[in-house]
């Protein structure tokens, strides 16, 4: 099998536009319908939001590459980054957490600076962080082949396999000049935001450039496009849509980096984009249900139900699996077993636990109201 790197026409990417114009015309609408949303929310909401996109899309993205991290890490290392300071002191356990934090605010922060080498280098000694076994801030050398493998040992089936890493400083030069004179107002301006966006992803990834992280570095830059054509950073999380579909992911790349006519990578990938709009829609939502929540019922709830209440909160909007029991409430409150037992009853009694089940088995979801 050959490769989209090995024709002649690389990196000369061909496509025809189907029905670009009308998905962009919906993805920009959708944009200004959630910068609308998030203007129309308090401080405080706008704050937990954009956090909580950050937490989500930094999750995700680790997820599709194998790695689960604890929520709990993420989000207080964001808040440690961006200076944001609780009570209590917030420890991080996982130097991937710390890492992935960095990358976050990094990517919304600089979204307007053109790429270089060293911004590239700087993602990824942040991804790499804890890690010993990874030359962090430089292209790969190795003179092994960089293949993308399944499978067990002496059964992988190779899916992909990058240009050699003697081709990689070139390659990046020039994959680096084309990001810049792409984007808005440059000389070879893109005038669709979804097809830079798509072009840009499908690009970083068939060099591979890195020994490891490429591809949370990939979606970092889909993501910088996106914010660049919209001219400010909006809440996406690209990896929570790919994360739901991830075979449909690496079918689609798999397929796009075999020919450099990518017409199905474009549909592919905008349908991604819209369904990642989806979410944050949704996000936004819950943000706003969850203030008129603790506003009608805060006053009335002690510290150690608020306590349960927000780890639920924690896992919305999709759901916290399995709902509230004795034995979470316990481990969550550190309360007896009669005070949990109490306090479930109560809740229950307030309409905010509505009880499934029943017996032993019993467990609660919390009502939200609208």
């Amino acid at each position: 099998m050959r490769y989209n790197w090995e024709y002649p026409d690389w990196p000369n990417f061909s496509y025809k536009a189907k029905s670009s114009d009308k998905r962009l015309a919906e993805f920009l609408l959708k944009s200004g319908q959630i910068k609308g949303m998030v203007i129309g929310l308090g401080d405080l909401d706008q704050t937990e939001t954009t956090l909580e996109m950050m937490v989500v899309e930094a999750i995700k993205t680790s997820e599709i590459e194998g790695e689960f991290l604890s929520r709990l890490d993420v989000m207080s290392s964001i808040k440690k980054n961006l200076g944001i300071h609780e009570n209590q002191p917030l420890l991080v356990k996982d130097q991937r957490a710390k890492g992935i934090a960095k990358l976050m605010i990094h990517v919304r922060s600089s979204y307007a600076e053109p790429l270089n080498e060293a911004m590239l280098f700087d993602w990824h000694k942040m991804l790499m962080e804890g890690n010993r076994y990874i030359e962090a801030g430089q292209w790969r050398t190795d003179s092994e082949p960089m293949q993308v493998v399944s499978g067990a040992l002496s059964k992988e089936k190779v899916h992909y396999e990058a240009p050699p890493s003697k081709r990689v400083p070139q390659e990046m030069e020039a994959f680096i000049k084309w990001f810049n004179t792409t984007a808005p107002n440059a000389v070879n301006e893109i005038s669709s935001l979804l097809v830079r966006s798509a072009i840009t992803h499908l690009y970083f990834e068939t060099i591979h450039p890195f020994e490891d992280g490429n591809g949370r570095i990939g979606r970092a830059l889909a993501e910088k496009a996106l914010h660049q054509g919209l001219g400010h950073t909006t809440l996406i999380s690209l990896s929570t849509a790919i994360e739901k579909e991830k075979n449909a992911y690496y079918g689609a790349l798999k397929v796009a980096q075999s020919s450099n006519e990518i017409s199905n990578w474009l549909e592919y990938f905008t349908d991604t984009v819209l369904q990642a709009q989806v979410y944050a829609t949704e996000l936004i939502q819950f943000t706003l249900l969850k203030s008129k929540f603790f506003a009608k019922h805060q006053s009335i709830l002690t510290d150690r139900q608020s306590k349960a209440i927000n780890r639920m909160l924690a896992e919305e909007p999709t759901g916290f699996e399995g709902g509230m029991t004795a034995k979470k409430y316990i481990a969550i409150t550190k309360a007896s077993k009669a005070t949990a037992t109490r306090d479930l009853q109560v809740l229950n009694e307030l309409g905010i636990f509505l009880p499934q089940g029943g017996g032993r088995s019993v467990s609660y979801k919390l009502e939200m109201g609208n």
